[in-house]
């Protein structure tokens, strides 16, 4: 039997919706105060911005420099292929996460296996090399993060080799079971050891927030309220948490 202690973590419904609400800015703060200063995966970019955040665990492929007498054409019959293994394997409401080495020449998807993801109710994909076809990946509801447009094949660069193992993704280091929220500045990756009480502080941080913009586009100046270092500041933040239910 699996010990408690031990046993993986599973994101839930409740905390999902938590994150829904922060911003990729907010848990960049947040990260940083307990000393992690290299979770926000660098290169990336929507392929379509989307209003709805991506919020989901991780699911991994590590892709190494494609060498020629492995990676002829024909190796996509095989069942066993990893890209497409990965794609039928990456649970609903996770994010599979791609390390091509930061090398966006050659596609590491197109748009046949990542609408393959989003009809299996994955909830994105993160790569930090190309995509192909990514008007059609941009047009699904399912959010992709990439680097640039790539044409050519993953086969020209790129081997699959290893599913669900540590990896780096744009010089963050991604485990399996990571939360990763991506909004439309980029992808955070978040511990799994951390996600709770990243999402409960995230959340005060967003309100805090809402309110410094409302007095700011009021014509308050930042020092003093951001942050809130000045009492009256303060009390202006509780009444305005009263009268809004934050």
């Amino acid at each position: 039997m699996t010990d408690q202690a031990t046993a993986p973590y599973v994101l839930s419904d409740q905390t999902r919706e938590k994150y829904r609400k922060i911003s990729t800015a907010s848990v960049a703060t947040a990260l940083y105060k307990r000393g992690l200063r290299n979770q926000f995966i660098q290169g990336v970019k929507p392929v379509a911005p989307k209003d709805e955040v991506m919020v989901g665990q991780a699911f991994t492929l590590r892709y190494i420099p494609a060498r020629e007498d492995r990676n002829l054409i024909t190796v996509f019959r095989d069942p066993g292929h990893p890209q497409r293994v990965a794609v039928e394997t990456c649970p609903p409401g996770h994010v599979l996460v791609m390390d091509a080495r930061k090398d966006a020449r050659a596609a590491t998807a197109g748009s046949i296996l990542v609408t393959r993801l989003a009809m299996r109710g994955c909830a994105g994909i993160v790569s930090d090399g190309g995509f192909r076809d990514c008007d059609g990946i941009g047009k699904l509801d399912m959010p992709a993060y990439g680097a640039n447009p790539s044409a050519p094949t993953n086969l020209t660069l790129h081997e699959a080799l290893d599913m669900n193992v540590p990896i780096a993704c744009g010089d963050a280091a991604v485990f399996p079971g990571d939360v990763l929220l991506g909004d439309k500045d980029g992808v955070m990756v978040i511990p799994a050891h951390l996600a709770e009480e990243i999402a409960d502080e995230c959340l005060g941080m967003e309100s805090y927030e809402d309110f410094v913009m409302e007095e700011v586009l009021g014509g308050a100046g930042i020092i003093g309220l951001y942050p809130g270092t000045r009492e009256e500041n303060l009390t202006k933040y509780r009444k305005w948490q009263e009268r809004n239910g934050r």
